[in-house]
């Protein structure tokens, strides 16, 4: 379980394709705090630490994980969302973020507004429904709120305003138009979107 707070940014360091890709993740944890087998979400997607060193830890990212993930993430040289798993007793600063990929967006424009940037995101048909006005969304493992949305045949566009302090303490800042962000969606709304589905009206 996560809040959508991100606390570093990881970068690849080595990519080892084996059944399954083993990544290196270099980190400014103290990673003498980290178990082997915790969970650390990478860019909103929830991992086991398999292997560790004094500023790094590796990940097993699995065939699954990197279909339903955007594409680019786990290459040498990219930069990550970091952020530890929820302790009983943590300030819940963003909201419940489980670590799972709803679905791969496309970012549509980033543009200036006042000292933020107006980020429009294309979501995929299918999570339109689940996404709302005022509602939470997780962009890259980031807690959000949604501003507007427009629904439309391809897929919901919505919008988000993305604050001076968020550019600069996650991989948002440098964002630009047609770049892909896993999106979890607002974890109420799935189980009620499910709720809806299997209960007879």
């Amino acid at each position: 379980m996560f809040t959508g707070i991100i606390t570093d940014i990881g970068t690849v360091r080595r990519v080892e394709q084996r059944g399954d890709l083993r990544v290196e993740i270099g980190c400014g944890y103290d990673m003498s705090s980290v178990d082997l087998g915790a969970s650390i979400a990478c860019s909103g997607v929830c991992l086991t630490v398999v292997d560790k060193g004094a500023d790094w830890f590796a990940v097993d990212v699995s065939g699954e994980t990197v279909s339903r993930a955007a594409t680019g993430l786990w290459r040498e040289g990219a930069r990550l969302n970091l952020e530890r798993s929820l302790r009983l007793g943590d300030e819940l600063g963003g909201h419940i973020v489980t670590g799972h990929v709803d679905g791969v967006g496309e970012v549509a424009a980033a543009d200036p507004s006042g000292d933020s940037i107006a980020l429009a995101v294309r979501a995929p048909a299918d999570l339109a429904r689940y996404i709302a006005p005022k509602g939470s969304i997780a962009l890259d493992g980031v807690s959000l709120t949604v501003n507007t949305v427009e629904d439309h045949a391809e897929g919901p566009l919505f919008t988000i305003n993305l604050i001076p302090h968020t550019g600069e303490v996650t991989t948002l800042g440098g964002v630009a138009p047609g770049r892909g962000l896993n999106i979890e969606i607002d974890v109420l709304a799935r189980y009620l979107g499910r709720m809806r589905d299997i209960i007879p009206t």
